[in-house]
């Protein structure tokens, strides 16, 4: 045995000693050793850059192997595959992407519809050094994910692919030939069963390889698309734009005036941040001031700061081509320099104005002096008005973003006069210093301006959400249910679980309508009542969906169901989320359960027991019914299981439901006492009620009380979460999947003490407890209203609420704020959250007699990597939520007549103040504005005798407590907490979508006997009043929509197939389910 084998033994040897999971044979390293000595022994000379920027060139030892694997279907060698990335038998011909082509027209190879692409590792290499890391891993997920059957090949390891550079051989001749050689040698690998593209954009290597070996065909991108591809117009279009753009970048690269300023290199930044003399963070771009203001939020990786606060950015000079969202560098500004922060609304067109800053109050003032990394991404954007121009250069014109955060940036299309009513996709591919605007490349249209669809495709677009249909693939490895082919438990699934169908008396509480049934409760007395069983069943998706498979990846991606205004886009396929994993009354279903042995008296926990189950829920309740049967009320024509019994076990029935009820109910009050004794923050919440017509249609959402069986069940769900979590993180410390929600900062809790103390009330947030109970002691008896806004301004005070790996964080933050415990997860809705898919895989494996460690369960770092994008799509899901909600609103009033409709005229409340106005809460449509009292001449509104505002001369004054309008007659003063009338109308603006504004009518309440009913909550009859019409709308105008379309190549199917609406009936059932549990979710929806 060779000496480096011999030590390679005694290294395996030692760590198998001290972990005993590296059992190590001699004779496999023999077999190592002997293999090593057949590689073929070379060096290479390669280019890296540091983490500081530097580039360096090295010489690396480098061996060549005959085992590469060639990861192909086709292989006729019996290549060992590695991993489920493999290039498929059944496409016309494999595509092998250069260096240069790959790095400039990635985005084309992106399309689903192009498969069968073999990236080299020279051309991984490449991009890795001269795109950086973010290009490089948009390559690994094209290939990571198996749906697009693409593989990565280890050219410059195999021994007969690679190619050394020769001598005076220029360094991108090597590129191109070296991919282009290792081409051929797949190509021969596979004995020509498949022809291969190989592309390339150099003129000279077309000519020079083109006739070189048949079956390996030379092209440039340009010629690829109209030979192979010449329908896609998508791919076409992305072309056109990223080559218009290239060329754009570099004249602009040419270019000897400069706007901005260039930014310092990587490694004095990265020596910067680590000596303290810059500032590491995120820019967050102020949307109502998105040119004059910006703030940098400050990262772990800063040192030697010790500021208050953020780092306020001021200027689009100081922003320096940074965009919203990227990872900068900045350096503080001299105090003489530092600014205040804007406090007054929106109202001149200045970006350079900074005459509404305020100056008393002013912020650590910085510049910023470097990109750390970029996060573009794809923006909904429209072209401007013909009279607004075009600006310089044939078919150049600046696009406006539809989020007024971003910079308008130029493209170049030849399709603008087309689309010039369309909302379309732009992305970013520079921004030069000479240049004023960024530079970016049109990608698609997604429908006419105002079209309801087209709007909400814009949200899921800005917000990064994906809502393609399953695949057939996906589907095909689902089981069926249908009359002709049922589905059924089989008798070996079953005898591995506990059967609870005959001893247990289970049953789920939901809001009517509800089809996705995703948990179960049962309560029972053991031992004559001297033990209390509490049991928490949930549904087991896991046992259907497997880890990596198709179902699984999109799951992944997906992360979880969406909730728009009038639809949803599920996670799993309907087969599985209504169907097969839904605990559905009365029929069989596979459970993962909590169950706990309680002491009767004190509800404390004995015993614990974890395992999957087979259950049969009993009686499918609602909400009502079930306060209702606790409330000692009639309900047998509410459960229809009671429908086939006789009187005497109706009876019997309802006293067992009854019971197990009002138990529950004790259990939870119980739970909830501990918690907020701990410190528990309830947060305000909306209480509503719906109404459907004989039609099962939404027909009015009323305001009401809430029901403790709301609560109730929340605790329960809580309960098991906590469990879970404990139960998962002992067993698997390192890689846990949990839930946290950070300390907040305490300097953001400013604004809520100050408006509490308008009201005489004091608010303490040294700790959670102390939140909560002055919360609940912000009680304004003549005006409940009050506690509802300081509640909301605690929401926005807070830190939000993350997933995390337990590897990853110390133990002390594995704390959760918001609930008062220290460990939570989410393990109760596996139906509509992959994060609760994964917690059930870990628990599973936790309970299993032989869990190996953990053994095919993500790591540290691979879960927390996966955590990372489940709090991403969380966010952009709430985000898409909220805006999907003030489209509808914007919808609803659009038409309607401001003056005459009584709609538009309604009550609101002061919540917040400014320079120039003043911020509203409505509670009839639960929205907020804002109000302002300065016009942009300068005018005052003035408040005459019997409070109708007029414009006159005059100034505004701002205490801590309200706005003071003086003008020459009168004076008038709006307080926190008044209550004023306002009217709503729509603001049009095709570039960003339209907007509610707000006019003041009078200083007075619009109607005093809507002061203690928390308004009419209309959003219901908003969303079924604006999607008629636009139903309406649709049908009149389908062939002109049509032909709009068609000049992106796009059908009208295709379009409904990517942003169709859910199917009715669960559309209705979503928006139920959405409203009804607000009351009790909302407290968590920030928290948990």
């Amino acid at each position: 045995m060779c000496g480096p084998c011999a030590r390679s033994l005694t290294l395996l040897v030692s760590l198998d000693g001290n972990s005993g999971k590296f059992p190590v044979k001699q004779g496999r390293v023999l077999q190592l050793c002997t293999f090593r000595h057949r590689m073929l022994k070379t060096d290479k000379v390669v280019q890296v850059k540091t983490r500081q920027g530097r580039a360096l060139r090295l010489v690396r030892e480098q061996y060549l192997r005959e085992d590469v694997p060639c990861n192909s279907e086709l292989c006729l060698a019996g290549c060992r595959k590695t991993g489920s990335s493999t290039t498929p038998a059944d496409v016309t011909h494999y595509i092998v992407p250069d260096c240069h082509v790959t790095g400039e027209f990635l985005e084309i190879f992106e399309l689903p519809e192009l498969t069968g692409i073999i990236f080299m590792q020279t051309v991984l290499h490449h991009v890795l050094y001269e795109k950086g890391h973010r290009f490089y891993r948009r390559i690994r997920a094209k290939v990571k994910d198996s749906r697009n059957h693409c593989t990565i090949f280890a050219n410059e390891f195999c021994r007969y692919a690679y190619n050394p550079r020769q001598a005076g051989e220029s360094q991108n001749d090597w590129l191109v030939r070296a991919v282009y050689d290792s081409a051929v040698w797949y190509y021969n690998h596979l004995a020509g069963q498949k022809p291969i593209v190989f592309l390339t954009q150099g003129e000279d290597a077309v000519v020079k390889y083109g006739s070189e070996t048949v079956g390996v065909h030379v092209m440039n991108i340009q010629k690829y698309l109209e030979v192979f591809w010449p329908d896609l117009t998508q791919a076409h279009d992305i072309y056109e734009s990223l080559a218009a753009s290239l060329a754009d970048s570099r004249e602009n690269k040419k270019g000897s005036s400069k706007e901005y300023t260039d930014y310092l290199p990587s490694d004095v930044l990265a020596a910067g941040i680590k000596s303290g003399l810059y500032i590491e963070g995120t820019l967050r771009v102020n949307k109502y001031h998105a040119e004059k203001e910006a703030f940098v939020a400050r990262g772990s990786g800063s040192k030697g700061i010790n500021l208050d606060s953020d780092i306020l950015i001021s200027g689009r000079k100081n922003r320096n081509r940074a965009i919203h969202g990227d990872q900068v560098a900045v350096e503080l500004l001299p105090r003489s320099q530092w600014v205040g922060q804007i406090n007054s609304l929106s109202s001149t067109d200045d970006p350079e104005d900074a005459s509404d800053t305020d100056q008393s109050n002013v912020k650590p003032t910085g510049r910023i002096v470097g990109v750390l990394q970029r996060h573009w991404r794809d923006y909904v954007a429209s072209f401007p008005d013909k009279q607004q121009g075009q600006g310089s250069g044939a078919g150049k014109v600046l696009v406006i973003p539809w989020d007024q955060r971003f910079p308008k940036i130029r493209i170049s299309t030849r399709q603008a006069e087309a689309l010039r009513d369309h909302r379309i996709i732009v992305r970013l591919d520079s921004w030069e210093m000479a240049s004023l605007y960024p530079s970016g490349h049109f990608v698609r249209s997604l429908g006419p301006i105002g079209s309801l669809e087209t709007e909400i495709a814009a949200i899921l677009v800005e917000n990064r959400i994906s809502v393609g249909a399953f695949t057939e693939a996906q589907l095909k490895e689902l089981p069926t249910n249908s009359e002709d082919n049922p589905w059924m438990m089989t008798d070996e699934e079953i005898k591995q679980r506990r059967d609870l169908r005959e001893t247990h008396l289970i049953f789920s509480v939901d809001p009517k309508g509800c089809e996705d049934v995703d948990d179960t409760l049962s309560v029972r007395e053991l031992k004559n009542g001297k033990v209390l069983e509490l049991g928490v069943h949930i549904a087991d998706v896991s046992h259907f969906v497997q880890p990596n498979s198709l179902t699984d990846l999109e799951a992944k991606q997906r992360s979880a169901t969406v909730y728009l205004a009038d639809r949803c886009y599920n996670m799993l396929p309907s087969i599985l989320s209504a169907d097969l994993c839904s605990l559905i009354g009365g029929v069989d279903r596979y459970a993962v359960s909590v169950m706990w042995q309680l002491d009767p008296q004190t509800y404390e926990v004995r015993q614990v027991w974890y395992g999957r189950t087979v259950i049969r829920s009993s009686h499918k309740m609602f909400y009502e019914a079930a306060q209702a049967l606790h409330d000692g009320k009639d309900v047998r024509q509410d459960i229809p299981e009671l429908a086939g019994m006789n009187e005497d076990e109706v009876e019997t029935r309802l006293s067992e439901l009854r019971w197990c009820i009002d138990k529950l109910m004790d259990i939870a009050r119980t739970l909830k006492a501990r918690r907020v004794v701990g410190g528990a923050v309830q947060l305000e919440r909306v209480e509503v009620k719906v109404e459907l017509n004989e039609e099962q249609e939404i027909e009015d959402l009323i305001p009401k009380q809430a029901m403790e069986i709301h609560e109730t069940i929340a605790e329960c769900m809580i309960f098991a979460n906590h469990w879970v979590a404990k139960k998962i993180s002992e067993t698997f410390p390192n890689f846990a999947l949990l839930r946290r929600h950070p300390l907040p900062r305490q300097d953001q809790f400013h604004y809520l003490i100050d408006s509490a103390k308008v009201k005489g009330f004091t608010i303490d947030t040294s700790s959670n407890k102390a939140l909560a109970d002055s919360l609940g002691k912000c009680v304004d008896l003549k005006d409940p209203i009050c506690n509802k806004i300081l509640r909301s301004l605690a929401i926005k005070a807070m830190s939000k609420a993350l997933y995390f790996s337990t590897g990853s964080l110390p133990m002390d933050q594995f704390f959760h704020y918001g609930l008062a415990l220290d460990r939570y997860t989410h393990f109760t809705s596996p139906i509509r959250r992959h994060a609760d898919i994964i917690v059930h895989r870990l628990l599973i494996a936790a309970i299993s007699k032989d869990h190996d460690g953990g053994q095919g369960l993500p790591g540290n770092s691979e879960l927390e990597e996966l955590c990372g994008h489940i709090n991403d799509r969380h966010r952009d899901s709430q985000l898409a939520q909220q805006d999907s909600q003030a489209l509808f609103q914007v919808l609803f009033f659009k038409d309607r007549d401001p003056t005459t409709d009584e709609c538009c005229t309604v009550d609101a409340v002061i919540h917040g103040l400014r320079a120039n106005g003043f911020l509203i809460f409505i509670p009839r449509y639960e929205i907020k504005g804002a109000i302002s009292l300065k016009d942009r001449e300068g005018r005052v509104c003035d408040l005459s005798e019997d409070g109708r505002p007029s414009w006159t001369a005059g100034s505004l004054t701002r205490t801590s407590y309200g706005i003071t309008v003086t003008t020459a007659t009168s004076q008038s003063t709006f307080k926190l907490f008044d209550h004023v009338t306002v009217r709503i109308s729509v603001l049009s603006s095709r570039s960003h979508g339209w907007s509610l504004q707000f006019e003041l009518i009078s200083n007075r309440p619009h109607l005093a006997s809507q002061l203690t009913e928390q308004g009419q909550g209309l959003r219901t009859d908003i969303i079924k009043e604006v999607t008629g019409a636009s139903k309406k709308q649709r049908e009149t105008s389908l062939s002109s929509l049509d032909e709009d379309v068609d000049v992106m190549g796009r059908s009208l199917a295709q379009l409904r197939l990517e942003y169709g609406q859910t199917d009715s009936a669960k559309s209705q059932y979503h928006l139920l389910q959405e409203f009804v549990e607000m009351g009790l979710q909302e407290s968590y929806s920030e928290l948990g």
